[in-house]
């Protein structure tokens, strides 16, 4: 990928947070396939830097990084009392009307790196639901996850049959524009590709309480591959 430059991501920061649209195919953490990482990258910015969660690393969107200790572990508790509003955006399969729809399916991590629903043994995992705008074939769905488990939103959305695009591991399907334009002419030996060529899933939004007790709430613009997949969208609709 293109170098990135931490500085051009900061959405909003004081002494205490940083809160940056972290770009798709960057890991949050080390990458032993990739050197560059979102904590390599803040570190350099700011000498003690810690992220204070994870976006996978395809998912887009709003993450906060702590810029000392001190504001590490209160971020930290507000992730582990459930005190941080979190909002993300995802483009699915199909057409679907949800209306504050609760999924309450516990999840246990597989050796494989994905996930599964698990009654017996799977640990307690809430999304609720909503349908922003649906389209002839796919629905851009607001997802508010209640606890932070490994591939949540993607398992509970495959639940209700309602994969996110381009999301192989649990049936997502690609999106083309061929698929909603009659008269797509694609050049000799050129295969088509796909609208975006990644998981269709974006961190819209954070809130969370800073050190001097004021409510933040910072949303995350859509970056370039998921605006052209839903203005696409919205113009074939």
């Amino acid at each position: 990928m293109a170098k990135v430059l931490f500085k051009d991501l900061i959405l909003w920061e004081d002494e205490d947070y940083i809160v940056i649209n972290k770009p798709p195919h960057i890991s949050t953490l080390d990458d032993r396939n990739d050197q560059v990482n979102i904590l390599s990258l803040a570190k350099k910015y700011s000498d003690d830097a810690q992220v204070g969660h994870r976006l996978d690393k395809e998912t887009s969107g709003a993450l906060i990084i702590a810029k000392n200790p001190e504001a590490y572990r209160e971020i930290s508790m507000q992730f582990e009392n459930r005190k941080i509003g979190k909002v993300y955006h995802a483009v699915s399969n199909g057409i679907h009307d949800f209306n504050e729809l609760v999924i309450d399916k516990p999840i246990s991590k597989l050796s494989n790196g994905t996930v599964k629903i698990d009654y017996r043994d799977g640990k307690p995992a809430q999304t609720t639901l909503n349908t922003i705008k649906a389209y002839r074939s796919n629905t851009l769905v607001e997802c508010r996850p209640v606890t932070g488990r490994m591939h949540q939103i993607r398992i509970h959305l495959t639940t209700q049959g309602a994969p996110i695009v381009s999301d192989p591991h649990y049936g997502g399907q690609a999106v083309y524009l061929s698929q909603f334009k009659k008269h797509f002419n694609l050049k000799r030996d050129t295969e088509e590709q796909p609208l975006i060529k990644r998981l269709a899933l974006h961190a819209r939004a954070l809130r969370f309480t800073t050190r001097d007790g004021e409510e933040k709430n910072i949303e995350a613009p859509y970056p370039k591959d998921f605006a052209v997949l839903v203005k696409q969208l919205d113009k074939y609709a």
